[in-house]
């Protein structure tokens, strides 16, 4: 048995997905091609429909190691599965191949790879978002600290966290459902893009091979289909892991000890080796750590766009990395972020903890606003506000207590104003609005999915 060198071979994603990408499913999709084509080549009056059977069924019998062998003799991996299938089918393969060149099943393979992987990842994102609904509702009064530059900021509430992720997530389902017009597209147009090798058959050809397929053609190519749709798949597989990469980012801040507001739910999982008491985030970290290989990937396919005028080589051998790859990591970092939701513990007695240890100082713009709108000018409300904020750190007393000692303050709001302006429970905006509204915007993403 060959050594194992690559962890997605073992390691991450799905075996549905894998098998996609295997030799064997790589293969068949080839083979898949290459029997449309002689299909089409009969529509026009030339392979024979005995023939074609006879292809058919030999083409089950050639396996991967057979292709590899014969390429390991001859070079070109496509030129050996067509010989081995022509040769296996004496007389009847006279026409497989006939005017394709390589790229023409090659990136038809790809486009079937590329609906039926697609596929897979955007049930899975459905299941993330719909998890996410539902979260977003159970907590959508919770009410906890905002924070941006990892400092205490204004309040929100939970339901308004997981509802932007509601958002975000759908966007990426969103743009799934667009960047499949553009890549799940069939070439089949010979060497250099204009079907000469088929006479004046050259778009009935096509058209043949693409309904067997249930594809559409590219309107026009050269040797290879536009490598542009390649680079923008592989970018909003990277924007989506970018994305899980964010969710997990919260997790494993809001799972510190000190914060402790999420935290990963595995029962039994070891933490570390040596230290028996640490619970680590370890399925966030995964993903955070896959999400940097998948935004590595970007770079590397956008550098296949420009090629040498009709193409040359250099896409080729990248791409037997990058798409595949992508594809797995992103496989895996969604089936790991529906674990990490599955599990997710949520510590509503610290959450409420944590509102509280800046003593109030998280309503000070609430302070500063109604300062504002009771005749002082922002700027200087903003400046008196801060020096406030500056006694409560010296003083330890809360904001309210500063406030009900500041004569200022007191000529302005009564005690009861004071108690109302500062209650982190009224300061929250419209952000039960905008939870519905991020849910409702997700439905129609996912009714757009399910309709098509």
């Amino acid at each position: 048995m060959e050594d194992i060198v690559c962890p997605l071979d073992w390691r991450y994603g799905s075996k549905e997905m894998r098998s996609l990408f295997s030799k064997e499913g790589v293969l068949r999709k080839r083979v898949l091609v290459e029997i449309a084509l002689l299909k089409a080549l009969n529509k026009i009056g030339l392979a024979k429909e005995d023939d074609i059977k006879k292809v058919e069924e030999v083409s089950y019998t050639i396996k991967p190691e057979e292709v590899d062998d014969l390429e390991n003799k001859i070079g070109h991996d496509v030129m050996a599965m067509v010989t081995l299938l022509a040769e296996r089918s004496s007389d009847a393969g006279r026409f497989v191949h006939f005017g394709a060149t390589s790229y023409d099943i090659v990136d038809t393979a790809y486009a079937l790879i590329f609906r039926d992987a697609i596929e897979i990842l955007q049930k899975k994102l459905i299941k993330i978002i719909e998890i996410l609904i539902e979260l977003s509702k159970k907590y959508k009064d919770t009410v906890m600290v905002g924070r941006t530059h990892g400092q205490h900021a204004v309040p929100i509430t939970l339901g308004f966290k997981f509802g932007n992720y509601v958002y975000e997530f759908s966007r990426s389902l969103e743009r799934l459902i667009e960047v499949r017009k553009r890549v799940i597209k069939g070439k089949m147009s010979g060497a250099v893009g204009t079907m000469a090798a088929w006479g004046e058959k050259g778009l009935e050809v096509e058209k043949y091979v693409m309904e067997y397929l249930k594809l559409s053609p590219h309107e026009i190519s050269t040797q290879i289909a536009p490598r542009d749709g390649f680079a923008e798949l592989i970018s909003v597989l990277a924007i989506l892991a970018s994305q899980s990469d964010r969710f997990a980012l919260d997790v494993r801040e809001l799972m510190r000890p000190e914060i402790n507001e999420l935290a990963e739910g595995v029962e039994g999982r070891l933490g570390s080796s040596t230290m028996p008491q640490k619970e680590n985030p370890v399925t966030s970290e995964k993903i955070s750590g896959l999400a940097k290989v998948a935004r590595s990937f970007v770079m590397a396919e956008l550098e296949n766009i420009p090629l040498w005028h009709e193409r040359d080589l250099t896409n080729s051998s990248s791409e037997r990395i990058i798409i595949s790859h992508q594809f797995l990591i992103v496989d895996e970092i969604l089936d790991s972020m529906l674990s990490l939701l599955n599990s997710l513990k949520i510590n509503i007695e610290n959450i409420r903890r944590n509102l509280g240890i800046t003593n109030g100082q998280i309503m000070a713009e609430s302070l500063m606003i109604n300062l504002t709108l009771k005749g002082m000018n922002r700027h200087e409300a903003h400046r008196y506000v801060s020096k406030l904020t500056e006694k409560v750190k010296q003083t330890g007393k809360s904001l309210l207590e500063v406030c009900l000692e500041d004569q200022i303050i007191s000529s302005y709001f009564s005690n009861d104003e004071l108690k109302n302006i500062l209650d982190v429970y009224k300061y929250l905006g419209s952000y039960d609005k905008l939870i519905d509204r991020a849910i409702n915007y997700a439905k129609g993403v996912i009714s757009t999915f399910e309709s098509k």
